[in-house]
């Protein structure tokens, strides 16, 4: 295994991960391609729905057959598909899932006869039901409980709560119903304007988005693998962790950009992006500042607030 480690694999996934021992892997994330006509250099993302799922079964049993006894999955994937690559998961490969996270973003594509898509469906899978890894006293993971941030109550526990199953990183985009301890996950897609921005990858993950998740599921020096590396964010966030990695790239040119980026990265560095949707928002390196923006009326309700958590954060 040692010669398969902290190193990006300029190959096929199927192929690289049929070289892995059994069970020597302790938490995989994949961000596959969606079947959705994604321009790739070196992949077809316009399949036929009976091959794009077959090939997804192949590269998902090799998944599964990697991972150890207690190890865990996560897969990232858009609405055309997540139906039916759960129930694969579960009926066919014998995984569990811990938990169907909604990943909320803004700045998604823009749709002309439907509504824009702002999610992407994020599955919490394991092998034993029983049996994994799930650090939930990780201050890193934790966030403020509502007892903490608007009533003050000293009963709350210090060390805030776990997240629901919708994140949510930016105050500035939360709507007036939908709150930071409910159940979606809000992170901002790596938009162009981002410092964090790479600029050679059109699907670029949210550092903070993995660093949630390698840290709630894998521990300092444990095996972390990316079927499908792209830019390289999986790898970055997992040395950053201190965490071992392996993944494979089928592009040439995506893999050497990677690779680069993984040079330039050092264990303990900070993530990227934004922390904590109460407590800070991302930045853009020429962005207008909120009072440069003219006062829609949904702005004006916001700024007549006057909220424990809007004054303890400065949200606008």
């Amino acid at each position: 295994m040692t010669k398969h480690l902290n190193r990006i694999h300029q190959t096929d996934c199927i192929k690289g991960m049929g070289k892995l021992p059994d069970g020597s892997v302790d938490l995989a994330f994949a961000d596959p391609p969606f079947n959705i006509g994604y321009e790739y250099d070196e992949y077809d993302d316009r399949r036929e729905a009976d091959e794009y799922l077959d090939w997804s079964k192949q590269w998902l049993t090799e998944v599964t057959r990697v991972l150890k006894p207690d190890g865990t999955f996560w897969l990232a994937i858009g609405d055309e598909y997540a139906a039916e690559l759960k129930v694969m998961m579960t009926r066919e490969l014998g995984l569990t899932c811990r938990s169907w996270v909604i990943w909320y973003y803004t700045f998604g594509v823009n749709c002309k006869n439907k509504f824009s898509r702002s999610h992407a469906h994020l599955f919490h899978m394991v092998k034993d039901e029983k049996n994994f890894t799930f650090n939930a006293d990780d201050p890193a993971i934790r966030i403020p409980s509502a007892r903490q941030l608007v009533y003050g109550d000293k009963r709350a526990n210090p060390k805030g709560r776990l997240p629901d199953d919708t994140w949510i990183l930016r105050p500035q985009d939360i709507p007036e119903s939908f709150g930071p301890d409910e159940d979606t996950w809000y992170f901002p897609r790596v938009n162009g304007t981002f410092k964090e921005r790479k600029g050679w990858h059109g699907c670029q993950m949210p550092e903070q988005l993995l660093g949630r998740i390698i840290r709630a599921c894998s521990n300092p020096n444990e095996i972390v693998l990316d079927p499908f590396t792209g830019s390289g964010t999986t790898l970055a966030v997992a040395k950053k962790l201190d965490r071992q990695f392996v993944g494979y790239e089928l592009s040439k040119e995506y893999a050497a950009n990677a690779k680069s980026r993984l040079k330039e990265t050092e264990v303990g560095q900070p993530l990227d992006g934004v922390e904590n949707a109460m407590t800070s928002a991302p930045t853009t390196a020429n962005g207008r500042k909120l009072e440069n923006v003219p006062k829609t009326p949904t702005r004006r309700r916001l700024v007549k607030k006057t909220s424990v958590v809007d004054k303890q954060f400065d949200l606008l």
